[in-house]
């Protein structure tokens, strides 16, 4: 069968949406530095970054800092924020690409390190950068069931040693134009936490309730995009107009159900570039002056890029204010979900 699964939320709202930042300011500049040589042997013009993906800088951790101590500390804020006693938290699910190890889940260490009961679950959800909206609904739906009554998503991504491993092997005099093209997106992320805690709707009126979710899946695609922490290679043009498509197919059959081209207020979408971003705007019909943007100061961050830009523009919203989250995810996944803030 082809087409959406769509999923109505009845009984969950976000509490509290927090980041933490990564403190070190990498310039797109920094990388073209670093690159110049490579840039002028195969052809290719520096300020690729900033023409193309619209990304002056990113940000790294510092020194002794892991993604693991952002999302820890990403979701403290968060739960400080809640009011919710960390005791009564059911769930914790780390959304995070990066991983140092393939067992244990990355989850445990934040769960210990936030010194959560050992009656809250807790495991990875890993789904690229679609990780944390999938996060907020598994989270939603165990609220709604009744199976928990408050859930703490969270995530941290580490770009750094993907990025310096990218920047060392393009420096060598065997690279091509087709290898800096094909590794260019690995350039375009960024390091950042955030976390989120939903609870029951019915016990927190104060909280920005979940409406629905649709999600569609276009696997036949899951070879455009494939990394490890050595080395990631895109097909940025295959991988623009496949999601593109998947998206834009997502869209209109959501449209029969949903209003969502002119009834939002905020589209809060995965921040990747400027060319993606126009480009999604065009497609779906969607005013770009209601999608705001943290891509240029902190590039892609993955899964928790939604998260961060909704956080980001936290302030700005009003009460009664319909808020629709877009993310999509190498593999192909696309997803949509509403928010009734």
């Amino acid at each position: 069968m082809s087409g959406n699964a769509t999923h109505r939320f009845t009984n969950t709202s976000i509490l509290a949406v927090q980041t933490v930042d990564a403190t070190q300011v990498v310039t797109s500049a920094d990388f073209d530095a670093q690159l110049t040589d490579t840039y002028r042997r195969v052809g290719l013009r520096p300020g690729l970054l900033q023409r193309l993906a619209g990304i002056e800088e990113r940000r790294w951790w510092a020194d002794g800092v892991t993604f693991v101590d952002g999302a820890a500390t990403a979701g403290a804020k968060a739960i400080s924020e809640s009011g919710v006693d960390p005791q009564q938290i059911g769930l914790m699910v780390n959304t995070s690409v990066s991983r140092r190890w393939l067992e244990p889940s990355t989850a445990v260490a934040v769960h210990a390190a936030l010194g959560l009961p050992s009656s809250c679950q807790n495991f990875d959800i890993t789904n690229a950068c679609l990780g944390f909206v999938n996060g907020m609904g598994l989270a939603g739906a165990m609220i709604d069931s009744g199976l928990i009554d408050y859930a703490l998503v969270v995530d941290g991504e580490d770009a750094r040693p993907v990025q310096e491993q990218t920047i060392a092997r393009l420096q060598s005099g065997e690279t091509t134009s087709k290898d800096v093209l094909a590794q260019f997106a690995t350039l375009t992320l960024g390091c950042g936490a955030a976390a989120m805690v939903l609870g029951r709707a019915d016990r927190h009126p104060e909280g920005h309730r979940l409406v629905a979710s649709v999600t569609r899946a276009g696997t036949e695609h899951h070879e455009l995009c494939v990394g490890d922490n050595d080395v990631m290679r895109t097909d940025l043009k295959g991988l623009l107009d496949a999601g593109l498509q998947l998206t834009e197919d997502m869209w209109a059959e959501a449209s029969a159900e949903f209003d969502w081209s002119r009834g939002m207020d905020h589209y809060v979408v995965h921040q990747v570039s400027k060319v993606h971003t126009a480009a999604m705007c065009e497609r779906l019909g969607i005013d770009p002056g209601r999608v705001p943007m943290t891509f240029p100061t902190r590039g892609n961050l993955g899964p928790a890029s939604v998260p961060f830009t909704l956080a980001s523009r936290a302030d700005a919203l009003a009460d009664g204010d319909r808020v629709l989250l877009m993310g999509i995810g190498s593999g192909l996944n696309a997803s949509c979900l509403e928010i009734a803030w």
